[in-house]
């Protein structure tokens, strides 16, 4: 069934309809200078189609809030939010498949970067249940998406751009339609811009913006001077949801309107004479005269902290006092550092190492245990007990494996312990949820290429039986898992 959403008229007064359900899946590019009307071409193609699909909108200015009132959009202020939260929100929006607006006025260019990228990577990274059609409308573009450094430190451009990326390039297998309005061609990153497939151009001056709109639009270069005569609403469209030639079209009238007032002329205020207007302006009040504050006594110049640190000599243990522990007591302690490691285990989902091992040594010391294992030990022990493996379990055979898992990155050893025990034991292939989790991630498709890259690196064999049962096998080890089923439920597995 094809959804015709009426996006305005064409100069021969023939409605220029868009085919709602082909945008879904070629997306679209809208670009403009400032007053050319891209608000209320975004605003129109949002009101006709809301209640045909879900729609997600990055607002940086607050423009599209009103949309609320009149459609039901939830309002998210960046600024009330962490960026977790964000990407948390972000994903419970695909999941309840609710129409939201993220404004983000109240936060500065660089934060807006940043808790972009968060609400677009919570979209991006939904479980596979939840990747139903849903409409990402991204005004102002060339914020997210520069084709160059600006004024945003690296890391929030990098992570804006990555996530901006993502929708457009790999957005539409999980069911995310990146819409997307810039100002300027010139400014967005070009591998963003190229994975649209429809364009609507609207008024454009400067030289290399027309020139790259007559590109898109397949127009020869000395028609590009035709964007510069364009009126306000009005734009050329091209692409498999609109026209397959170059369409002028009138935008159409909205229901809604936008909270910013509008370039209105208003005369200035008249005063009966210019010397009222000196009383008002000129004669400012003289400020009050500011107390002084009261001296006080210089202090002693600091201490040189570099000649501090070379002359500084670690404590020397006093080995004379040390009183060996008996095998009661060291067992003892062995018992309170593996409770406390399957207790951060238990409680500490997907927090970075870093805080669980914060977390497991204030544990131990509340045991009246000082000599906590270092961060490296940690996150071996944490990827072991993530793995299932009991330390009594750890016998020779078993350390095999763990000698191949200490040759590949922290993050991944994991997850082949994981494996390597499953094999070991001869159980059944642990399913995708169950790797996410012991990759630290929700993602069961992070956890399916983890699997690619391990098996990549030479570390795992993997096979498919004719059921469809996953087979992992450990290489050089010869440990091989049974059949599972890689879409079982990771908690019962």
């Amino acid at each position: 069934m094809t959804i015709a959403i009426e996006m305005g008229r064409t100069p021969q007064g023939v409605a220029a309809t868009l085919d709602l359900k082909e945008l879904l899946s070629t997306r679209l590019l809208v670009q403009g200078n400032s007053g050319s009307g891209k608000s209320h071409l975004l605003r129109r193609l949002l009101e006709q189609s809301a209640k045909w699909v879900q729609q997600v909108v990055v607002d940086p200015e607050g423009d599209f809030v009103t949309l609320a009132d009149a459609f039901g959009h939830l309002v998210v202020d960046a600024g009330d939010h962490s960026e977790a939260v964000l990407a948390r929100i972000a994903d419970r929006v695909r999941r309840h498949r609710v129409s939201v607006v993220l404004n983000l006025e109240s936060v500065e260019v660089e934060q807006q970067l940043r808790c972009a990228a968060a609400f677009l990577g919570g979209l991006f990274d939904a479980d596979r249940d939840a990747w139903t059609p849903a409409m990402v409308v991204v005004d102002e573009a060339q914020l997210f998406a520069p084709a160059m450094a600006g004024e945003a430190s690296d890391e929030a451009r990098r992570a804006a751009l990555a996530a901006m990326t993502n929708l457009m390039c790999r957005g539409r297998k999980r069911g995310l339609a990146g819409v997307i309005a810039t100002q300027r061609l010139a400014k967005l990153a070009k591998n963003v811009a190229a994975e649209a497939s429809n364009f609507m151009m609207g008024r454009t001056f400067l030289d290399i913006d027309m020139a790259r709109a007559a590109d898109l639009l397949g127009m020869e270069r000395r028609q590009a001077e035709m964007f510069r005569d364009l009126e306000r609403g009005h734009f050329v469209a091209l692409g498999p949801a609109v026209s397959r030639r170059p369409l002028p079209i009138r935008v159409g009238g909205v229901e809604t309107a936008t909270r910013s007032a509008g370039p209105e002329l208003l005369p200035p205020t008249a005063l009966p004479s210019a010397e009222e207007a000196r009383e008002l302006i000129l004669n400012v009040p003289e400020p009050e005269p500011v107390k002084a504050p009261p001296r006080r006594a210089p202090r002693p110049p600091a201490p040189d902290i570099l000649q501090q640190l070379a002359q500084y000599q670690p404590p020397v243990p006093d080995t004379a006092e040390a009183t060996p522990l008996t095998p009661e007591q060291e067992e003892a302690r062995r018992g309170k550092i593996e409770a406390a490691l399957r207790a951060v285990a238990d409680a500490g989902g997907f927090a970075p190492v870093s805080e669980l091992y914060q977390d497991f040594v204030i544990r131990l010391r509340i045991q009246e245990i000082e000599m906590a294992p270092d961060l490296p030990e940690f996150r071996r022990m944490l990827a072991t007990a993530r793995a299932g493996v009991a330390p009594g379990d750890a016998d020779e055979e078993w350390s095999q494996g763990v000698a191949r898992a200490a040759t590949l990155p922290e993050d991944a050893q994991g997850v082949f312990l994981l494996l390597a025990r499953a094999a070991r034991d001869g159980v059944a292939c642990p399913p995708d949820g169950a790797i996410a989790r012991a990759y630290g991630t929700h993602s069961a498709g992070r956890a399916r290429r983890l699997l690619a890259w391990l098996e990549e690196r030479k570390a795992i064999v993997c096979r498919t039986e004719r059921g469809g049962g996953r087979v992992i096998a450990i290489v050089g080890l010869g440990w091989e898992t049974a059949p599972g089923d890689p879409a079982a439920d990771a908690e019962a597995a």
